[in-house]
């Protein structure tokens, strides 16, 4: 794995372009994850909702979408561009998402992911944990369905 220094920003919807290219790139169209640009303009505009922008060499190549409500936060959408896949800058989101949650006094965050991504192991790794899984919450293209799995972790 190389890594790179990932320079992290706040977004806005100054930067609905850039997630959109993000997003078709990301997102694998076989499992309908991806949301649409009125999805993201909508989720924006809900107080407790903040969007974190990962950068290399300038050039936006994530970005992690959270919502907090009270003392907890949801995940919402985290996706890298293939090309800067394994080069730190999931890690790097995950990591300012954490320290966004501890600044606002949130103690658990949590997600949801398909069972068989490969960002399982990113998650893993930063510490969450399974609490949950919905079977066959995922449909692919091909009609076959998924589990979503459940994910949390404590903010330190």
């Amino acid at each position: 794995m190389s890594t790179a220094a990932v320079d992290l920003r706040e977004g806005d919807v100054r930067d609905l372009d850039r997630i959109d290219r993000i997003m078709a790139d990301a997102f694998d169209p076989r499992w309908g994850e991806a949301w649409t640009r009125n999805q993201v303009i909508g989720i924006l505009a809900v107080p407790g909702v903040w969007l974190t922008i990962a950068e290399l060499n300038g050039s936006a190549v994530g970005f992690a979408l959270t919502r907090g409500v009270l003392d907890e936060a949801e995940l919402l959408l985290l996706a890298v561009a293939p090309e800067a896949r394994r080069r730190g800058v999931g890690a790097a989101l995950l990591r300012a998402v954490m320290a966004d949650c501890a600044a606002r006094k949130i103690s658990r965050i949590h997600l949801e992911v398909r069972a068989g991504n490969d960002a399982i192991k990113l998650y893993r790794n930063s510490g969450f944990s399974k609490i949950g899984e919905r079977r066959d919450y995922y449909r692919g293209v091909d009609g076959r369905t998924y589990s979503a799995l459940t994910l949390h972790r404590k903010i330190a």
